[in-house]
């Protein structure tokens, strides 16, 4: 669900669900922690979790292959501004594996930097609103 500011891509999450894609949200369930990814479904009820934002109510926690993170925020190298957090970083770090990361996010969202900082963890590709895809080398 997004917020403040966020894309909102829940058209998009049903049609990938409607396609086969198996679709989990992020859901904070405790505050400056990794957060867990829980399957969603179009159907499915939702409840209001930590900072008000909608989850799914039954809890099915899944690993990510893939993770499309919410951005502000976008420069050349990658890295992403987000809501301030750093909820996405924590846990890309504290991932068994790390999945493919799809940043998505406003075609004005971009930056000459957003000064990354030695925990920031960057991007390998991202969406933007107005169709554009950016592929990150490394």
């Amino acid at each position: 669900w997004p917020i403040r500011g966020e894309l909102d891509l829940r058209g998009w999450m049903t049609e990938m669900h409607n396609h086969g894609a198996q679709i989990a949200l992020p859901v904070v369930e405790e505050k400056n922690a990794p957060v867990v990814f829980h399957r969603w479904t179009p159907a499915g009820e939702m409840t209001r979790g930590v900072w008000n934002i909608p989850v799914p109510r039954i809890a099915s926690p899944v690993v990510p292959d893939m993770v499309i993170a919410p951005l502000l925020g976008l420069d050349a190298a990658g890295y992403r501004l987000g809501n301030g957090g750093g909820d996405y970083d924590r846990t890309l770090a504290a991932l068994p594996q790390m999945p493919r990361v799809i940043g998505v996010g406003h075609d004005f969202c971009r930056m000459e930097t957003i000064f990354p900082m030695p925990w920031d963890i960057p991007m390998q590709q991202s969406a933007l609103g107005d169709g554009t895809v950016i592929d990150h080398a490394r």
